[in-house]
């Protein structure tokens, strides 16, 4: 199926799509909180920028979109009918830049955390919630 937008009206949509504060990341940090744990968000000093820092656990975490971050076999993920070119380039550099920062950060100490899009629909929240809270008081 053909774009039903000109090439303008896609790029002035997508440039609009937010990489801080997204719904997302909101429902996480509002659990975590409601969980009695403390963190700082997007610490520009780290790595990557990760989305919620916990430093006390020194544990990052990374809540990113399926679609963006190249989810492997989720339905999210599914590249776009045109210009499939440029996205499958720009998702595998996504993918790329995302191993190199979890890689960074882990050689520094950090332990990482990426939670998906999709983990964090209504009827999986909880256990991935709790999936979260394990790998934080893990030592």
């Amino acid at each position: 199926m053909a774009d039903r937008f000109t090439q303008e009206q896609r790029h002035r949509c997508m440039s609009h799509i937010k990489s801080k504060g997204t719904k997302p990341e909101i429902l996480v940090r509002k659990a975590l909180f409601k969980q009695g744990f403390r963190y700082r968000i997007n610490v520009s000093n780290l790595c990557g920028c990760p989305d919620i820092v916990l430093p006390k656990y020194n544990v990052v975490i990374f809540v990113n979109g399926c679609f963006w971050h190249g989810h492997e076999n989720c339905k999210k993920a599914k590249l776009p009918e045109t210009n499939t070119d440029f996205w499958r380039d720009k998702i595998d550099k996504n993918r790329k830049r995302d191993a190199y920062i979890t890689n960074s950060l882990e050689r520094d100490g950090w332990k990482t955390v990426v939670v998906w899009e999709c983990e964090l629909k209504k009827s999986v929240f909880e256990s991935t919630i709790s999936k979260i809270i394990k790998i934080i008081l893990a030592d």
